[in-house]
């Protein structure tokens, strides 16, 4: 039977000595998926990646690249799995297109299959016009993309990438997420970590959250909330500017808690039924504090990262 993952974790655990750096972690990605791995600094992330992409082996479980066990067979697995690491080495003395042409050789790559291979990583990773540019005068965000580009030429189904978007700058951070959107249409099983997470709220289709090696969620975003969150938040926007009467009056209203600012307005927590925003809504409306603006609000992946996590490091 066919797996429907491009990338199946299952039950993954590591220790270093009496330390369990990772601890019994599961999850899937599909192909087109494009998965953010979040979790706080020392949370596992690397370390599961590099296990993901057959770099440390596990003390427990398996990982599956297209159904084959990565463990079993770690060579074939390699050939559909292109990893990106959050750093990486360059040789300062090559052009670009050396650099690739290089990497493409020791992927087995020959003859007319190479050059092309070559020219089609640096047209989609827009480095084309700078083939000749050598790898030591190159931007953070130019050698990004080219360790994207020398990630991608062996064309693998399943992409590991961490940190790819450390210390880009804005513009940077937006043309590697749009090249990352892009594999995900070409149909590759995409898992990326970040501690950006406004940018992987812009582009990943789901998300798995560890802390101190363990999982705390996994599925789509709106998944997670539904299964973490009891409560909803409610932005509120007044014509009155007098900050404590606001609060005061928030909290009097049945079922509010955790008023807090935010944007001009103010941020609390309900259970979200429509009864009970009916109420709170009529009570701030018979207040004195004329609200102008009253609007559920979905979690962001921020908020939600921090209702699941604790911020402790191992």
């Amino acid at each position: 039977m066919v797996s429907p993952y491009a990338l199946e974790v299952r039950g993954l655990t590591k220790r270093f000595g009496s330390f369990v750096a990772v601890n019994g972690v599961s999850f899937q990605v599909r192909p087109g998926e494009i998965v953010g791995f979040i979790g706080p600094n020392g949370a596992g992330k690397t370390t599961t990646m590099r296990m993901c992409a057959t770099l440390e082996m596990p003390d427990e479980g398996d990982v599956l690249i297209e159904g084959r066990s990565a463990l079993e067979d770690p060579r074939a697995a390699r050939r559909r799995i292109g990893f990106m690491p959050d750093s990486y080495g360059v040789y300062p003395s090559t052009t670009i297109r050396e650099y690739l042409d290089f990497f493409a050789r020791a992927y087995g790559l020959r003859g007319e299959t190479r050059g092309r291979t070559v020219g089609e990583v640096i047209e989609f990773t827009k480095l084309d016009g700078l083939e000749e540019k050598l790898v030591s005068v190159l931007s953070k965000g130019m050698k990004q993309r080219l360790c994207l580009a020398k990630t991608l030429l062996h064309d693998p189904s399943v992409l590991i990438l961490d940190e790819p978007a450390a210390g880009l700058d804005p513009r940077g951070r937006v043309e590697l997420r749009e090249l990352v959107k892009a594999l995900g249409q070409l149909g590759k099983a995409v898992l990326v970590s970040s501690h950006i997470l406004t940018e992987l709220a812009e582009m990943c289709t789901s998300v798995v959250i560890i802390e101190r090696g363990e999982l705390r969620a996994t599925g789509s975003v709106d998944e997670v909330t539904r299964r973490s969150r009891k409560r909803a938040a409610v932005f509120v926007r007044f014509l009155s500017a007098d900050a404590p009467q606001i609060e005061r009056a928030l909290l009097e209203c049945p079922g509010v808690t955790s008023v807090r600012p935010e944007r001009g307005g103010f941020l609390f927590d309900c259970s979200g039924s429509q009864e009970e925003l009916a109420v709170i809504l009529q009570r701030l409306v018979d207040s004195d504090l004329r609200p102008v603006e009253f609007a559920a609000r979905e979690a962001n992946l921020e908020e939600l990262f921090l209702s699941l996590t604790e911020g402790k490091v191992q």
